[in-house]
Formats: C-alpha cells, sequence, structure tokens
C-alpha cells in the first residue's frame, strides 16, 4: 500500500505537542509492515539541512504554488527519517517557514499551510506516484481533502486516492475570516452558512477536512466518543456526528526504544519487571539530588505537565494543602500559565523536604521522574491520548489519571475491577472534574501503596500492558484498508 503522510511537526525535525511524535514514530512502523511511505512536512528555520543530512532536490528544482494571488517559489529538500528507510520531504518557503516559530499569530498563517497542502499535492504530481492513502493531520492539512477532490480532480492520477483525517486535538482547528476563501482558490459554493467550509462565519480549516476526508479518526476510542459531544467537540460535534459511520479511535502508541527503564539511557539505574530494585535506586538517587529526604514507604508522587487547564493542573495545585497534611512527597515538572508555576514556586520554597518543583523543560529529568515516582498524577479535563500515563505504566509507576479520553483508555481502576472479581487495574481513575474527586482517588492509590502485595500486583499489571507503535500501526493499515476499497468502489 502507497501512502503520503503529511504532518506539520515532526520529531526531531520540529515539535510543539503530540502530533510531532506520532509523525515521527507512525510512518516508521507502518513502514516495517510493508507500506511504502512517503512523510512531508514544511522546512521551517529551525530544520538543519547539514544537521540532518538533508539533501536539495536539484531533480524537482523550483515549483510555483499560487496563494493569495500570487506564485510563490517552492523547493525541496529530502532525506531519510532516523533510524529507517523512510523518505522525508521538506517544503522550502522561506517567506512562510523562516521563522522563529512553527506556529504563529501573523496576519498569513492560513497562507502558510494552504501553500504546504498545494505543495505537497504538486510534488507527488512531479513524482507520478499516485498513493492509495494520503493521511493528513490536524487543521493544518484540512484542505488536503478538499483540494484532492476539487482544485486537483482534473488529474485522474488522484482518483482511487483516499483520504484520512486524525484529529490530534479539537481545540485547535484553524479558523480564519472570508479572505481565506480567496487566498485558497475555495469553491464559492461550499462556503454558506452550514456549508462545509463555513463555520461561525468564517473559514475553518478543521471543518474542512471533516467533512472532505473519506475516513476520520482521532487518537483513541473514548476520545471518539466524545468528540459527539457538545462538552468535548468544541463546535465540531455536529459534523463529526454527520460522519459518525465514518469515525474510528485509534490509540497512540509510543517508542519503547526511547520509553523502556530496561535501555533507558537517562537512567543511572535500569530495572524490569523481573528486578524492579533499579527503581528504588532511581527514587533515592532522584530525592538525593534534589536534597529531599529518602523514606523507600513514604510515596513520591510526580507530576509532568503542561500548567493548563486543559492538564487538570488547577486540580491539583487545589489540594496542595492536603497532600502537604499527608505522608507523601511531590515533584513537579513542567511550565505553562503563571499563576501555576507561582503556585508550584512558593510551595516547594517553603516545604523543601516535602515538594520540590522545576520550572521548565528537562528531558533527562522527565525521565528520572517517570521511573523514581511511585505514583504519577494526571487528572486532566480532557486528554486526546496522553503519553504520560502510558510512560508510568512501562515504568512501573501507578497512574491516577481522571477517567477521559486516552486516560480512560489505557489506565483501569484497581477498585472498580477488583469490585467485579477481577485484579487487572494497574491505576486508579475518577470521573467528576473535582479535586474532592482527585482527591479520593490520591487517598486510594496511597492506602494501596502501603499494602505490598496488592502494589506489586498493580504495577506488574502496567508494566506487561503493550502500547507499542506497532500495535497501532496495524489498526492504521486496516483503516487505510477500508478507505482505500471505499474509494476504489466510488472512482
Amino acid at each position: 500500500m502507497k501512502i503520503a503522510f503529511a504532518s506539520s511537526e515532526i520529531v526531531p525535525y520540529a515539535k510543539t505537542g503530540g502530533l510531532a511524535d506520532v509523525a515521527g514514530s507512525l510512518p516508521k512502523e507502518l513502514n516495517k509492515l510493508g507500506a511504502d511511505i512517503k512523510v512531508f512536512m514544511p522546512k521551517y528555520y529551525t530544520v538543519d539541512e547539514h544537521k540532518f543530512n538533508l539533501e536539495y532536490m536539484f531533480s524537482i528544482g523550483e515549483i510555483k504554488i499560487r496563494v493569495a494571488g500570487y506564485s510563490h517559489a517552492v523547493h525541496f529538500f529530502e532525506g531519510k527519517m532516523p533510524n529507517s528507510n523512510v523518505p522525508i520531504y521538506f517544503v522550502d518557503c522561506p517567506k512562510y517557514f523562516h521563522r522563529h516559530k512553527i506556529y504563529t499569530n501573523d496576519h498569513d498563517e492560513d497562507e502558510r499551510f494552504i501553500l504546504f497542502s498545494k505543495a505537497v499535492i504538486e510534488l507527488l504530481q512531479r513524482f507520478a506516484w499516485a498513493p492509495d492513502i494520503i493521511h493528513c493531520n490536524d487543521w493544518q492539512t484540512g484542505l488536503m481533502p478538499m483540494f484532492i477532490r476539487d482544485n486537483y480532480s482534473w488529474d485522474r492520477m488522484f482518483n482511487q486516492t483516499s483520504t484520512i483525517y486524525t484529529i490530534h486535538n479539537i481545540a485547535y482547528q484553524g479558523r480564519f475570516g472570508t479572505e481565506t476563501l480567496s487566498k485558497a482558490e475555495i469553491n464559492g459554493n461550499y462556503f454558506y452558512p452550514g456549508g462545509p467550509v463555513e463555520f461561525e462565519g468564517g473559514v475553518n480549516f478543521m471543518k474542512a477536512g471533516i467533512m472532505f476526508a473519506d475516513m476520520i479518526n482521532t487518537v483513541s476510542e473514548t476520545y471518539a466518543k466524545e468528540l459527539l459531544t457538545a462538552e468535548y467537540g468544541s463546535g465540531m460535534d455536529p459534523f463529526l456526528n454527520s460522519r459518525k459511520s465514518d469515525l474510528y479511535g485509534i490509540l497512540n502508541g509510543v517508542d519503547y526504544t526511547v520509553w523502556n527503564p530496561e535501555i533507558d539511557s537517562h537512567l543511572p539505574f535500569n530495572y524490569s519487571i523481573n528486578d524492579l530494585s533499579g527503581k528504588l535506586k532511581n527514587k533515592k538517587y532522584l530525592l538525593n539530588t534534589i536534597h529531599m529526604p529518602f523514606d523507600e514507604n513514604v510515596p513520591l508522587i510526580g507530576v509532568i505537565s503542561r500548567f493548563a487547564s486543559q492538564k487538570g493542573i488547577d486540580l491539583i495545585a487545589g489540594i496542595i494543602d492536603n497532600l502537604l497534611q499527608m505522608n507523601v512527597q511531590l515533584v513537579v515538572l513542567g511550565s505553562g500559565e503563571e499563576e501555576y508555576e507561582e503556585i508550584f514556586r512558593h510551595v516547594a520554597f517553603n516545604n523543601p523536604l516535602k515538594v520540590w518543583s522545576y520550572i521548565g523543560y528537562n528531558d533527562d529529568l522527565s525521565h528520572l521522574i517517570e521511573a523514581a515516582s511511585d505514583i504519577f498524577l494526571m487528572p486532566s479535563k480532557y486528554e486526546p491520548c496522553g503519553l504520560n500515563q502510558i510512560y508510568s505504566l512501562k515504568y512501573g509507576t501507578v497512574p491516577v489519571v481522571r477517567k477521559t479520553g486516552g486516560l480512560a483508555d489505557t489506565v483501569q481502576d484497581w477498585n472498580e475491577y477488583n469490585s467485579y472479581g477481577l485484579d487487572i487495574g494497574n491505576g486508579f481513575s475518577f470521573e467528576e472534574y473535582s479535586t474532592y474527586a482527585l482527591q479520593h482517588a490520591v487517598d486510594r492509590a496511597v492506602n494501596d501503596f502501603h499494602n505490598k502485595p496488592v502494589w506489586q500486583k498493580i504495577i506488574r499489571n502496567g508494566m506487561n500492558k503493550d502500547y507499542s507503535w506497532s500495535v497501532s500501526a496495524k489498526s492504521y493499515l486496516s483503516l487505510y484498508e477500508k478507505a482505500s476499497q471505499r474509494r476504489k468502489r466510488l472512482s
């Protein structure tokens, strides 16, 4: 199967969130399963062609792409994704992509990704390579399914090409004014109240992707169901409901070559499900390093998060006084809203033996906190998939999560499943978005921490889970096959 995979960010070239992690892993796993896949992304100012061994594509040279009434010179670079044979192609247009941020609030933000979407399609034309699937990701590529079916419909090469549109976070939709219609050369027949590209009087890239793609998916089964509701759908729920039979949930995988306590190079002590002694040594190492007292019988609670209400950080801040009264320790890593940064700075300063905080980003420290902690807090208001709870399971760190999105799909509450006579629980969860519900879940976790046989069972249940990309990639191939068969019937 031939797949063109387009994303606005990809690890290790550019990253702001989980989309980059998916785009950096999924194509390689698909390739291992036999897919013929090509990957496309913008060449931002920060993408160093020398560092990543990229080569200018002399065979293609310069292409003129028309956006906002002007023809812009576009060039291309090619390379191989790290540790793979997957080709990756970079769309180079300095006017739009040589900026100091991946995403901007500039007046031409729409133009940047109109150009990217058109450039991918026109490069495929230059290759004379008709993919079975064009896989589009988030709002930045939301116009591509429409372009394939309308603007480029004259090219019969794409007649049997299906489009898949993946929603990684529905909160970011690519909403612009009506001037975007002419900038993108969108057929005016598509823009009317309730039309396929119109939303609240403007042009919505995500809505276009939802309405024109052959199939739609998001990054967990529960999140797919939540998106059909007004509470979680961010205004897109009526349109997703109209495509309900074409909407699928596929849980993101994680890269166990990076997040695995047996081989993690960030850790002073590696360990496995068969020998957990290194986990306790990591706990002692971390606490000694940050000058907090070590006691293996005092649970260490870890938090690694963006400091925003979406992540439930307001709930954690809301129970901080209760945590100070408990016989627990807390380590916090993250940054974001100034209010929460100040709260964790203040609490750590005044309680140095119980709380420690690092305001900012530190990859080494994130691995060490995952390994050293006994309990991990992730009480998100909404979470399309989530990765840290999956890392925690692999590292034998018991997650306490709110039952939403991917958190609900990966964390099984120990007490809930025990009540059914099942001992498959791997963490603790709660439903109501409140400090009371979070505190009750933490209390349950701390209580079971002191029951060592139970705690060991919970840890092992989590470490035995397989959330590797190889599992998710098989689900994507199945989805591609469904979409491809449908398109061939229609063409």
